[in-house]
């Protein structure tokens, strides 16, 4: 069964006073991830996008063949230690949502 990941990262305004310096790193960690990510067992595709009302919210898109090739994916130690990081910088944890075909 093809499921798709939703996951939804909030990058804080400028206006917020967020640190600019993150951002290297937050695209260094995003670039790796997504990496990561295109050699695993199970994984189809991936897209980003970018919310044009709300400018701080980004949405992840991925595909997987399985519930199970996902949920091995989650359970990897170094994507979920990539995935604090993230959140570390950002100060606020990413949502994911997962969504069968019926």
């Amino acid at each position: 069964m093809t499921i798709r990941v939703l996951m939804t990262r909030r990058i804080p305004e400028l206006t917020s006073g967020m640190d600019l310096s993150i951002m290297p790193r937050l695209n260094e960690l995003l670039i790796k991830l997504r990496s990561m990510a295109n050699v695993q067992p199970g994984y189809i595709s991936g897209e980003t996008m970018h919310n044009v009302e709300d400018t701080s919210e980004y949405l992840v898109i991925g595909t997987w063949k399985s519930l199970e090739a996902w949920h091995n994916w989650l359970k990897n130690p170094k994507r979920a230690a990539m995935e604090a990081e993230i959140d570390d910088l950002l100060g606020t944890p990413t949502v994911y949502r997962v969504y069968s075909y019926d």
